[in-house]
């Protein structure tokens, strides 16, 4: 192969994993007519989704094409199925790369549809999982077109995987169809940016003026085990709405622990005896409810105590039900904190989070008989700690980007009722809830075909600009936004710039402006070496000639810096262009991280007309007279510009070396 003309390198085959009645009205999209972004943008119309995920089950009522315009003269894509009752204006066109062959874009997992109808499915009334979240679903941009690129396929395991060849090729097929915007739900964790096909197919579409959205990963708590983590690419986190679906758990003490279930029977509230299976075997096995480990016990009329531990829920719940158990109480260990799932069990059951569990546990361990209830509260709004970062969602500092924070922002992507291929519970629903930062990613991606039908002229990076300068960063309630782990106030490697605000999105004032030659400086300062940069941007290059900077003096929304020891200052200099009003004036507003100083130059920033530019500085350097900071150690700030009508916010990481 390396004799062939345009040979740049070839590396071993990897394989990587995939990672909405309501959601649309937490973000605000939904309200009257006159002034909102899903009307102003006409809901998307015209803009072409590309969903690189595991297929698409095109029968879906989410995906029928009343009141879609046809597709654009632009589209060059085909429908696999090549009927016109199967594609349609909504779903323009499917194909999938199975191994380098094309194959069938249906979709046999359920990730792809749900991932697509959350980015653009078209209205669908009374949609409910299994009675619960009734309401219309719909995608964050109802109108928008879609176009399907099959690239994972169920494997051995039950779960959906792709290889590095197949989901180039379906990134490839899309920026040739003409796509507007890539919506990836999938990736390989820790890999260098070289390596990954999601990071480097997004750069050749972000070339081509396409927005590239995608999924931090679903590797949390655990800090740097995240995916996608390229700055040309819009990655994102997960977090919590303000909606469970609640299924409280009622102790023979009196205490009442609030937990989540989509199945909501009527279930009388008597006290049943508890089993705990983990605590009466002692074996590994018996911690996820293990069908032989059941076996061994008495479990005729108790509701049976699982650990989220080994095989899925569904297996968990149908192995309570075939032991003779009554009902389930799933059980959070502590790396998987508060965040608790709304399941389509089918049987009586209730996901505790970490503190629920810990209590439960000590009042099963503390009494001679314990018992137990599970009440059902059906569909509950208005949890005052939402948003919240979702404890699975991958976190930073990325080990592969040269200090640039990721993810970018966060989005809804905790129990997201969304479009499934297949009946859903006992009532068979064709809808169902997931949560992961794959179900978070489609949120932004149809955000994004609201924003380029506003401002059909900005480039991908700004774009994501506008997304995360304006995105915000304190719950319902006006405190931080926590993070479902230890409830602590969330990081920037947690929350990225915030939590997506569509509406602020759509008037930034400012955005930091990116193009093709930006990144290939920024690579070339990264890697310095001529031969990655090529893996990436898949063209010749000689970084000898070319003016490489470092990664943190990228035209980025955010600031990530190292200082400390041999360097006790960093300067970085940042451009902004007035997209706001001609006549404009920004005031700067620092929140200093702790230890560190912030100066910049200058502060104020005056605008005659719009498009204009104008360059700033900053300069971060330790405090004097306060303890040397330890080495490792990673404070937060913030630096925003205030114009009085706009308000453009960056996140700052200063990391002590």
């Amino acid at each position: 192969m390396e004799s062939l003309d345009g040979f740049i390198n070839a590396y071993p085959e990897k394989e990587h994993h995939a990672s909405t009645t309501y959601t649309p009205t937490f973000l605000s999209l939904k309200g009257k007519p006159s002034n909102t972004l899903w009307y102003d943008s006409s809901m998307g119309a015209g803009q072409i989704i590309g969903v690189i995920d595991s297929g698409i089950n095109p029968y879906h009522p989410s995906f029928n094409d009343n009141g879609m315009t046809p597709a654009p003269p632009k589209w060059n894509g085909k429908c696999y199925w090549g009927n016109t009752r199967t594609c349609n204006n909504k779903l323009l066109g499917a194909v999938a790369f199975h191994y380098g062959r094309y194959s069938d874009p249906y979709d046999n997992d359920g990730h792809g549809t749900h991932v697509a109808s959350t980015a653009a499915g078209n209205f669908v009334y009374n949609a409910n999982v299994i009675g619960q979240a009734q309401g219309t679903a719909s995608g964050m941009a109802p109108r928008a077109h879609l176009a399907i690129y099959k690239v994972l396929f169920v494997g051995p395991s039950g779960h959906s995987v792709g290889t590095d060849s197949d989901i180039y090729a379906g990134i490839e097929q899309a920026i040739r169809d003409q796509v507007d915007i890539l919506q990836m739900s999938l990736g390989a964790v820790k890999l260098e940016l070289f390596n990954s096909p999601v990071v480097v197919g997004s750069f050749a579409a972000m070339s081509k003026g396409i927005v590239p959205c995608a999924a931090v990963a679903n590797e949390g708590p655990t800090a740097s085990i995240l995916a996608n983590d390229g700055p040309w690419i819009l990655t994102v986190g997960a977090s919590t709405v303000d909606r469970k679906i609640v299924a409280s758990v009622l102790l023979g003490n009196g205490s009442e622990l609030v937990g989540e279930s989509a199945y909501q029977p009527s279930f009388p509230t008597t006290q049943l005896p508890l089993s705990f299976p983990t605590q009466q075997l002692g074996t590994s096995e018996s911690m996820g409810c293990n069908l032989k480990e059941l076996k061994k016990l008495n479990l005729r009329g108790k509701i049976v105590m699982c650990f989220r531990f080994d095989i899925e829920d569904d297996v968990r719940g149908k192995n309570v039900l075939n032991s003779g158990g009554a009902a389930m109480i799933l059980l959070n260990h502590w790396k998987a904190g508060e965040t608790t799932n709304a399941f389509a069990h089918e049987l009586p059951a209730s996901h505790l989070n970490n503190t629920g569990t810990k209590v439960i546990a000590e009042y099963y361990s503390s009494t001679n008989n314990p018992t137990a209830a599970i009440n059902f509260g059906g569909t509950q709004f208005g949890i005052k700690s939402a948003p919240a970062i979702a404890v699975f969602s991958s976190r930073g500092p990325s080990l592969a980007n040269g200090g640039i924070i990721k993810p970018d922002v966060i989005a809804p992507g905790v129990n997201i009722l969304a479009a499934w291929p297949r009946p859903v519970g006992v009532t068979k629903s064709i809808f169902n809830f997931l949560s992961g930062t794959s179900m978070a990613t489609p949120h932004v991606s149809g955000v994004v075909a609201l924003l380029r039908n506003m401002h059909p002229n900005w480039s991908p990076a700004a774009i994501k600009s506008a997304i995360m300068t304006t995105a915000y960063t304190f719950n319902r309630q006006g405190n931080p936004i926590t993070d479902e782990f230890d409830g602590k106030p969330a990081t920037v490697f947690e929350r990225g710039a915030g939590h997506i605000n569509p509406e602020a999105a759509r008037n930034p004032g400012i955005i930091y402006e990116l193009n093709y030659y930006d990144y290939v400086h920024y690579l070339c300062g990264y890697y310095k070496s001529s031969y990655k940069v090529q893996m990436i941007i898949k063209g010749a290059v000689n970084c000898a000639n070319v003016k490489a900077i470092a990664p943190e003096q990228l035209n980025y929304p955010s600031f990530g810096v190292s200082i400390g020891g041999s360097t006790p200052e960093v300067k970085v200099v940042r451009k902004v262009t007035n997209v706001g009003d001609a006549g404009s004036s920004y005031n700067v507003d620092v929140e200093e991280p702790k230890g560190v100083r912030v100066e910049v130059s200058p502060k104020t920033l005056q605008f005659n007309q719009v498009g204009e530019e104008k360059s700033y500085e900053v300069k971060f350097s330790l405090k004097g007279g306060l303890p040397m900071p330890v080495a490792g150690e990673v404070k937060d700030g913030r630096l925003s510009w205030d114009s009085g009508k706009y308000y453009a916010s960056s996140p700052i990481s200063v990391t002590f070396v």
